[in-house]
């Protein structure tokens, strides 16, 4: 990792209502219209609009527990834990996140927001479809919000990446005393959700950030299914 590198967050504005069937990669292109995209940019776009262009959107009663209840288990893969209407689930795709990582926050009433299918793949379609209409060699970073254990907040993290490195390997190289390092693996695709979090906000209507300036050495061919979702075999709490 290469040391006092700056980096610069730019809010995306301006990409409007996102609807099923929309061209979300022609709609962040013309949003960065006054500020066009360049080679080693990563664009980080939240779970909810890909979600929304790619039509993952379903009918649910708000008010109805059981429902909700019925849909998160639909999504998932086993449920871990459950402390009233909460549950902790492993989803279809191996993320383990409160309730399926169904939303219903900035959706129309009586909806809810699926994660994608694929995320992996949704970020793969972004960043082909922004190549093609700039010529830019970008990254692409899909976010979510998700809690964790033992902390308290929520914070973004990458649930698809594609272009961007979703762990960088450290062991093997030495810290700033000449200790080799044995164990570091820093995931900067989750860093990179964080960061551009910081300013799309949960409330601002901003769903989409550049992250300008990454180390070129992270931008490399990569998976969030493959690289950040621990395997089983490595999990010591399930």
């Amino acid at each position: 990792m290469t040391a006092h590198r700056a980096l610069t967050v730019l809010p995306v504005t301006g990409l409007g209502e996102v609807r099923p069937g929309d061209d979300l990669a022609a709609l962040l292109v013309e949003a960065t219209g006054e500020d066009p995209l360049r080679d080693g940019d990563v664009v980080v776009v939240t779970q909810k609009v890909v979600s929304k262009a790619e039509g993952r959107i379903v009918a649910l009663d708000h008010d109805d527990p059981a429902a909700k209840r019925r849909l998160i288990e639909r999504e998932s893969r086993r449920v871990l834990r459950r402390r009233g209407d909460l549950l902790i689930t492993e989803t279809t795709h191996g993320f383990v996140c409160a309730n399926a990582g169904i939303d219903l926050s900035n959706v129309d009433g009586g909806t809810a927001a699926l994660l994608p299918v694929d995320p992996d793949r949704s970020a793969r379609r972004l960043r082909a479809g922004i190549g093609h209409r700039t010529g830019a060699v970008v990254a692409i970073v899909v976010s979510d919000t998700f809690g964790r254990t033992w902390r308290r907040g929520v914070t973004d993290v990458a649930i698809g990446v594609a272009g961007l490195a979703g762990v960088v390997d450290l062991r093997g190289t030495v810290d700033a005393n000449g200790r080799v390092l044995e164990a570091t693996e820093v995931c900067v695709a989750d860093e990179v959700a964080g960061a551009a979090e910081l300013v799309m906000g949960k409330a601002s209507g901003i769903p989409a950030a550049i992250v300008r300036g990454v180390d070129p050495a992270w931008l490399r061919p990569s998976s969030a299914a493959t690289e950040i979702v621990r395997p089983p075999g490595e999990d010591l709490f399930r």
